[in-house]
């Protein structure tokens, strides 16, 4: 892996963000676990984003919680064979930018640990996912909101049907990245 793509691990002591990395769990929606172990990687320019999103939530009184970031190509095979939707997940012919280490989904939580309601839970791939649902209460509004202005403002943007999915502009043009067979990063 040349030093352009080198993958950054983020964990709750070094970012000062809590990590639930729920494909390392059942608690997806494929019901199953796709990670053996949960490792938070990013690549530089977007830990870096992450760094400055921190800072900035901090300065509202909540912390970042982080559920995916880099995810081998491998694992985005198994989430396109369980929901093959381009609307949700990325088609292999593009590549997911999770899979180029310029991704992250990603919540607020207040300073009692509490998630922000967001309407819906991280990976309901459902209409009322997008980020600006109209049928959604007032509070989820204004709660998807803070966590879009924080992004943005960290230099990430979004994509319309994840309130949870934030990425670098351009990364499409970077290669991706195959981590799964090497390190502490393994599949299922």
């Amino acid at each position: 892996m040349t030093e352009q793509h080198r993958l950054i691990p983020i964990t709750s002591a070094s970012h000062g963000v809590d990590i639930d990395l729920v494909y390392a769990t059942d608690r997806n929606l494929t019901g199953k676990a796709i990670y053996r172990t949960a490792h938070c990687l990013l690549l530089e320019p977007a830990e870096a984003g992450l760094r400055r999103a921190v800072e900035i939530a901090r300065g509202m009184g909540t912390t970042l919680r982080i559920f995916d970031a880099y995810r081998p190509p491998q694992a985005q095979q198994v989430l396109w064979d369980f929901l093959p939707d381009p609307t949700y997940i990325a088609d292999l012919t593009r590549g997911s930018n999770h899979s180029r280490g310029t991704a992250i989904d990603l919540t607020l939580v207040d300073a009692n640990g509490e998630a922000l309601d967001m309407g819906t839970w991280f990976d309901a791939m459902t209409i009322e996912s997008e980020h600006f649902h109209p049928d959604l209460p007032q509070h989820v509004q204004r709660n998807r909101l803070l966590l879009l202005g924080v992004m943005h403002a960290a230099g990430f943007t979004h994509i319309k049907s994840e309130w949870w999915h934030y990425e670098l502009p351009g990364s499409r043009a970077l290669p991706l990245i195959d981590n799964s067979e090497s390190g502490p990063f393994r599949l299922m």
